[in-house]
């Protein structure tokens, strides 16, 4: 247990950072499962590479916002935007066709 003031505070500090951290984790590991999601899934629909483009747009601000953040290490989040982007091009190659 904290004895000094400081360290009180340091504590209250700690448990504000954390559950924001959690939150922001849980949103970025949401967002990439749901273009994952989308891009493995064989229906006609889910292949519109508008649909793809505008999810994998958002998982990118996603993950470079948690990492800008410090929720997710920079590293973590530069690979999962790499391999995010070569699953893309290897499923969906029209999706990232500049626009």
């Amino acid at each position: 247990m904290a004895n000094t003031r400081s360290s009180l505070k340091r504590a209250r500090q700690n448990v504000k950072r954390n559950t924001r951290n959690k939150i922001i984790r849980s949103n970025t590991k949401s967002t990439v499962r749901n273009i994952v999601d989308l891009v493995k899934t064989k229906a006609q629909d889910a292949l519109d590479p508008q649909k793809i483009y505008s999810a994998y747009l958002l998982a990118v601000k996603t993950l470079s916002k948690a990492a800008s953040r410090h929720a997710i290490p920079k590293k973590r989040a530069s690979r999962k935007i790499a391999r995010l982007t070569r699953l893309i091009k290897k499923i969906a190659p029209q999706a990232l066709v500049s626009k």
